[in-house]
């Protein structure tokens, strides 16, 4: 048998204070109910703890030994329970994020401010990765929450939307489409095209985009591949080239002085939203940020 937190309580009360009645006053029980717990804590410890020296009750050898055992196992138990409290009150504890590099330079500061403001004791940790190491982050556990586009293939996740994005063409200043109002990607394609890197989520996007514009439409005339649509957003901005890019970053592009315009015939819809693994809950602070992003924009 094993001894139980309120069976200490009772034995480091009577300990302190060597009286059942006045145990009983201070942890507000019965001193019938202060009795049976030490003799129950004794029957498993397997000898007394007290002795009586007329009418108070006196530490035995072992319960000397005892008591200050007991007094840490209360105290560590205390802690730790006021650590979780604390956590769950949103007191402390910690976040940790994994953002795709458009949504974190984008979106996600203005959320963080929103979070820390009402939280201002946890402690944010933030990875802006690719889209496929985000997901990765997640499924690893290094990241409690991931915020992406929604993935092909989901695996052990959930995906909870946040917005649609629709891809928007990126122009130099004073660039000959910029002045017209409706722009199509086979209009794109007729430019020297600045593309995202092989093997990414956005270079498959735009890449089935130019295929699905038009029958017989000719391909986007390729000149460089970017890692990063921020390099992309700068080598457009040095006139080298046009791009197409995920509307999370309109107002990135629009800092460099680039025209950005809607773009259509196909419209390029992918939503964003925040990636969870499926099994087991969320922490408090992870519960609390989620339920800010995922918010109705008033």
């Amino acid at each position: 048998m094993s001894a139980t937190i309120k069976q200490l309580r009772a034995f480091v009360a009577v300990a302190r204070t060597h009286s059942l009645a006045e145990a009983s006053a201070q942890l507000h029980v019965s001193q019938p109910a202060i009795s049976i717990a030490i003799r129950s804590l004794e029957e498993s410890l397997g000898g007394e703890l007290f002795s009586r020296d007329g009418r108070q009750l006196v530490l035995t050898p072992e319960g000397t030994q005892f008591v200050e055992r007991a007094q840490q196992l209360l105290h560590n138990w205390d802690n730790t329970l006021d650590a979780v409290q604390q956590r769950f009150q949103l007191q402390h504890g910690q976040l940790s994020i994994a953002a795709i590099p458009a949504y974190a330079l984008n979106q996600l500061p203005a959320l963080l401010e929103k979070f820390h403001r009402r939280h201002p004791d946890i402690n944010i940790v933030i990875e802006d990765i690719v889209m496929e190491r985000v997901v990765s982050a997640v499924q690893d556990g290094r990241a409690e929450l991931g915020i992406s586009f929604r993935p092909d293939d989901l695996g052990n996740l959930s995906f909870t939307p946040i917005a649609d994005d629709r891809f928007i063409a990126v122009l130099p200043a004073g660039h000959r489409l910029g002045k017209k109002k409706n722009l199509r990607w086979h209009d794109l394609a007729q430019e020297a095209f600045i593309a995202m890197n092989r093997g990414s989520a956005v270079r498959r996007w735009t890449d089935s985009a130019f295929a699905g514009c038009q029958p017989g439409a000719q391909a986007a005339r390729l000149l460089c591949e970017a890692n990063q649509l921020s390099t992309i957003g700068r080598l457009v901005q040095s006139g080298l080239g046009v791009s197409a890019v995920p509307s999370l970053c309109e107002e990135q592009m629009r800092g460099y002085g680039l025209v950005c315009k809607p773009l259509a015939e196909p419209e390029v819809v992918h939503q964003v939203g925040i990636l969870t693994r499926s099994s087991g809950g969320l922490s408090a602070a992870a519960a609390a940020f989620k339920r800010i992003a995922t918010a109705p924009s008033v």
